[in-house]
């Protein structure tokens, strides 16, 4: 168990990606704080996890509120005594280009995507320096290097994500190791939403895995064992790196 008994607190939990996230590190041995909006899913996929005797709570809210973020770094430390590391994988889409995005959109999508991550490590950073050492995974994506039509808040959001990680690392080494993941097309709901900013919606997700070299969309496993992989000592000399996990697409132009 490359986790056992580390404390993670995991943000989009109850979506593709981040319920993978959290049944690995519980496959690991990771005690989890969850995070999502969706009660039922949280309880649903904290059920699963606690029936295999690895300890996980939920707490369903939004990760773009400050209040939100300090409860919970406040749940961790109240229900296991410290924070070992942080996952954060909420996001938000907000299609749109810019002449037709409503500002309202634009505002709730960096609050989604960016300050969540602000907010989150402002508590959960000093609680990692209490124990001389932590890790943070950002989940940002191949968004930050490449354009997609009708997504200029993602686009955005995500670049600043890959940018604060990477700055992140430098204030907070050498006890905090940071790093962020670029992920392409993962094979999730997410995915096929993002389709619909694409002028043939319909096809958007199939040319998408053409243009892997790989010629297959990703999955939430393949995220998981990225997201695994950096979060425990294998990765112990890395940090301030971001790892774009995308089939080829970037290396394919």
């Amino acid at each position: 168990m490359k986790l056992k008994d580390k404390v993670f607190i995991v943000t989009g939990a109850t979506g593709g990606m981040g319920s993978e996230i959290s049944l690995e590190f519980a496959r690991q041995g990771a005690r989890l704080v969850l995070s999502g909006r969706n009660n039922q899913k949280g309880n649903k996929l904290t059920d699963k996890i606690n029936s295999s005797r690895i300890q996980s709570v939920f707490l369903a809210g939004d990760v773009g509120e400050l209040s939100y973020n300090r409860e919970l770094v406040q749940l961790a430390i109240q229900t296991f005594g410290r924070i070992d590391g942080v996952v954060t994988n909420a996001g938000q889409l907000g299609l749109g280009s810019v002449t037709e995005l409503d500002p309202d959109v634009w505002n709730r999508t960096f609050r989604t995507n960016t300050d969540s991550v602000f907010y989150l490590l402002k508590f959960a950073l000093p609680e990692m320096l209490k124990n001389e050492s932590g890790v943070v995974v950002i989940n940002s994506s191949i968004a930050a290097f490449k354009s997609f039509p009708n997504h200029p808040a993602y686009c955005a959001s995500k670049a600043a994500l890959t940018a604060l990680a990477r700055q992140m690392a430098v204030d907070y080494g050498p006890k905090i190791r940071i790093n962020s993941i670029a992920p392409g097309p993962v094979d999730t709901e997410f995915l096929h939403d993002s389709a619909r900013a694409f002028p043939v919606p319909d096809k958007a997700v199939s040319d998408a895995k053409d243009a892997t070299l790989l010629k297959r969309l990703g999955t939430p496993t393949d995220i998981a064992k990225l997201v695994l992989f950096l979060s425990c000592d294998d990765s112990s000399w890395i940090t301030g790196s971001n790892f774009t996990i995308d089939g080829g697409i970037l290396a394919n132009g």
